[in-house]
């Protein structure tokens, strides 16, 4: 029996000031900071010994894996960063600040786009597309993508898209380890995360909508060698 657990990165700057996110990259704030360090403390206090940590290439995500593994005493653990893992790619939203987008379009139509398992958003016009928030300009991709397919860099994404391009990742690494007995941690990101637990757990498209992960707060799986569930527990302080 192997334990999975899925860590959604402490609050980002972006988050606190209700910012579209996505594939832009930014930090963790000083309340995701502490958060990640609380995730940390609550892997310690559960004992959890991992054999493989995931993350993706942003660095809210690499930061609050780096942090709890940190507090739990295990930074030595084997790490794979994927793209595949980022975060779910909002389009011509990111960098817009939700309040004012649903001014713009109307609280329905954010809503929709926010929150629909397969209506896609604005989408972005070319991946060259470049963004000023606060006076800083964000490309909307640099070289940390340089090694994937042209085409199979996103545009925008909803929540369907998401797990068409994680699962790939789930298949080819991830579940490979469970399967092998080892216990695995991800530190992720909202949508991709829900993504992997509609998967996992055979969440349909109605129902997944409902689903929350909330930040620094680890989601514990222990698995059967099939990769059913056994147990799933949220840590918590």
């Amino acid at each position: 029996m192997a334990k999975l657990v899925m860590i959604r990165h402490g609050q980002s700057e972006w988050n606190a000031l209700n910012l579209f996110n996505g594939w832009i990259d930014t930090n963790l704030s000083e309340k995701g900071i502490q958060q990640a360090k609380d995730a940390g403390d609550l892997l310690a206090e559960e004992g959890i010994e991992f054999d493989q940590a995931y993350t993706s290439v942003l660095t809210r995500a690499i930061t609050t894996l780096h942090l709890a593994l940190h507090e739990a005493g295990q930074l030595y653990v084997p790490e794979v960063k994927s793209w595949r893992l980022n975060e779910r790619h909002y389009g011509a939203l990111q960098g817009q600040n939700k309040a004012e987008a649903a001014e713009k379009w109307g609280d329905e139509q954010v809503h929709i786009w926010r929150r629909s398992y397969d209506v896609l958003p604005p989408l972005l016009d070319s991946y060259e597309e470049t963004m000023t928030v606060q006076g800083k300009d964000y490309p909307a991709f640099d070289r940390r993508y340089a090694d994937v397919p042209y085409g199979d860099l996103p545009l925008g994404e909803n929540l369907k898209v998401t797990l068409e391009r994680v699962l790939p990742f789930w298949y080819s690494n991830i579940a490979k380890d469970l399967q092998a007995g080892k216990n695995v941690v991800i530190a992720a990101h909202g949508n991709s995360l829900r993504a992997l637990a509609k998967h996992i757990e055979g969440i349909s498209d109605d129902d997944i909508l409902n689903l929350e992960i909330a930040n620094g707060q680890p989601i514990v799986y222990d698995l059967a060698e099939d990769l059913s569930i056994n147990s799933k527990k949220t840590l918590s302080k």
